[in-house]
């Protein structure tokens, strides 16, 4: 299994540039089908000329963006998109770590109410 930045072939032109980078998912590819799939990448982290450290610059192109769609192959291996530098803009700097916190203090929070949610009567 690989994770991988993934578009489905209706946001991929001719030149095999992705058409928008907020048509993007992170998705997990094994056998050659989506067997995960997160939700939208997001733009001030993935599309953010401000923070280098994950920018989406290429995609893997599936069928669709959808569990169980396959990925189209090339010569070679997957068949990959790129980002053109267009879809990059200047968000400011973002606190990665301030956010996976956030994100971790939510989870925890939803797992807690379901949680009192399945013990109520």
């Amino acid at each position: 299994m690989v994770m991988r930045h993934c578009t489905e072939e209706s946001n991929v032109d001719e030149n095999l540039y992705v058409i928008s980078g907020e048509k993007v998912r992170h998705v997990i590819v094994s056998q050659g089908r989506i067997v995960e799939m997160s939700g939208l990448v997001d733009r001030a982290t993935h599309l953010n000329l401000d923070y280098p450290d994950h920018k989406v610059d290429r995609c893997v192109v599936a069928a669709r963006l959808e569990v169980g769609s396959p990925i189209k192959f090339a010569e070679g291996g997957p068949l990959f998109a790129l980002v053109p530098r267009s879809a990059f803009q200047h968000f400011g700097p973002v606190d990665y770590t301030a956010r996976l916190l956030e994100m971790s203090a939510a989870l925890q929070r939803a797992a807690a109410k379901g949680k009192s949610a399945e013990s109520s009567p």
